[in-house]
């Protein structure tokens, strides 16, 4: 199992850097909001999803992530934010919470097939 779960965490890591890249021309990618007083949909949506998480309620952010789904770059920096900081959570953080590494392999690889401006991903990484 810890294996495995090394295997995902690379993977995880993997992805994100490589649409980190691709996309945006870095090594990592972080949302940041640009103007408190003027808020976009995508900041708002970053909001609701980081008081989910200190919630510890990870599925419910994880749905609201993908039923606001968009084919922004700013969607897509919220979204590989979101699934960094997921991966940075202990197993035992994540399975209290009902989530596991496989989960955040799976739902990362779906947001980034989805987005419009990604290159083609291979079918097995």
């Amino acid at each position: 199992m810890f294996y495995e779960n090394d295997w995902v965490m690379r993977q995880i890591n993997m992805l994100v850097q490589f649409a980190a890249r691709v996309i945006f021309h870095k090594d990592t990618v972080e949302y940041d909001i640009k103007d408190e007083t003027n808020l976009t949909d995508t900041d708002d949506l970053y909001l609701k999803i980081q008081k989910l998480l200190q919630e510890g309620k990870i599925c419910k952010a994880e749905d609201l992530l993908f039923e606001n789904r968009s084919d922004t770059e700013a969607y897509l920096t919220l979204a590989l934010d979101f699934y960094q900081k997921l991966s940075k959570m202990s197993d035992e953080e994540l399975e209290q919470h009902n989530f596991s590494r496989q989960e955040i392999y799976d739902g990362l690889k779906e947001v980034l097939f989805r987005f419009k401006g990604m290159p083609e991903l291979p079918v097995e990484l």
